[in-house]
């Protein structure tokens, strides 16, 4: 390496800018990993401040209640709910493969096809729990009802996908 007046000459430097460019996909934010859903598979989940059974419980819920799994260590996940916080842990094997969404919105129609006017089948209020029936197309998504009613409804009305 070649001084000159207290700086690096051009060709010093190549091998460390090399070396930030190399680098610098690893500062660079990429997209988030797929998110990860499940609902209560009990009537009564009882969630946790914790991983642990001797941990102290915080609060619980009722079938079908749709969590964002944030982490999972060893049987446990830690959870969060519409809301968003606080987080707590529930266990594993609490949990369902069965896909719920929440309606986020005062209220939203869920439509009998995936277009705004498209014939309303039902209404549903702020906090009613919908069944995922198809994934998302275009910004709609096909919901059950628990009565047994389906239809689509806009992806920006509920939480949980």
């Amino acid at each position: 390496m070649r001084k000159t007046s207290g700086s690096m000459s051009m060709t010093a430097g190549k091998p460390l800018l090399c070396a930030l460019l190399a680098a610098a996909p690893m500062f660079v934010a990429l997209p988030a990993a797929a998110l990860e859903f499940r609902s209560t598979a009990q009537p009564a989940t009882i969630l946790y401040d914790g991983p642990s059974l001797k941990s102290q419980k915080v609060f619980v819920v009722g079938r079908d209640y749709p969590f964002e799994v944030v982490v999972s260590l060893e049987g446990w996940a830690k959870v969060r709910d519409m809301a968003g916080a606080p987080l707590a842990w529930v266990e594993r094997k609490s949990l369902s493969d069965k896909r719920m969404v929440v309606v986020k919105s005062g209220t939203a129609d869920v439509l009998s096809a995936a277009e705004p006017g498209a014939k309303p089948v039902f209404r549903a209020e702020q906090h009613v729990l919908l069944e995922l029936v198809e994934p998302p197309v275009s910004g709609w998504v096909k919901v059950r009802h628990r009565d047994g009613q389906t239809g689509y409804i806009n992806i920006n009305q509920i939480w949980g996908l």
